[in-house]
């Protein structure tokens, strides 16, 4: 078995698109997911499955979701050993010790366009220092993420992929959760 991480973009944001946790691990073990765990509100899943293909495990939790809450939420997956690479390659890692509030990781589902990627690490962006991968921005925002331009609408429209944005502390919470899941 392999184990995944989910990421649920835009779920339980505002009183919208609510979807309660408890609820989406039973949906997912009923439908084929196996030691389904969540973590906190805002859409973070780690499983376990025989599946290889993440796709299909995309495709799957998104019709769950839109078949029981009535609505689509774009669902990104990767692997535990996925997600390892992503927190040993940042590229802000002598930053963390004093700074990992100030850390964000723009999960990418597709790899961008490398003249997209080019135009991009042109631009400048006060108080912002990014990082561009095939699978992950990192970004530092030093005034925090809430003030950020370069946030996750924007990449996705300068990339031209979807992506969902999380925080440094909620990359190693789940990464850790993945390591007890073995």
């Amino acid at each position: 078995m392999t184990v995944y991480i989910a990421f649920l973009r835009g779920i339980n944001v505002s009183g919208t698109k609510k979807v309660p946790m408890a609820q989406l691990r039973s949906l997912l073990e009923e439908n084929g997911l196996d030691k389904v765990t969540t973590y906190i509100q805002s859409g973070n899943v780690v499983f376990s499955s025989l599946e290889e293909d993440k796709s299909v495990l995309e495709n799957k939790i998104q019709e769950t979701i839109e078949k029981e809450f009535g609505f689509q939420v774009p669902v990104l997956v990767i692997t535990k050993t996925g997600l390892d690479t992503i927190l040993t390659s940042n590229p802000f890692e002598k930053n963390l010790e004093k700074d990992n509030g100030k850390i964000y990781y723009v999960l990418l589902k597709n790899k961008p366009d490398s003249m997209l990627v080019k135009h991009l690490e042109e631009e400048v962006y006060e108080n912002e220092e990014f990082y561009v991968t095939d699978t992950c921005v990192y970004l530092q925002c030093n005034t925090g993420y809430g003030k950020a331009k370069l946030n996750n609408n924007l990449i996705e429209r300068k990339l031209k992929v979807e992506a969902t944005t999380r925080n440094h502390r909620t990359m190693e919470k789940l990464g850790q959760m993945a390591a007890n899941l073995n």
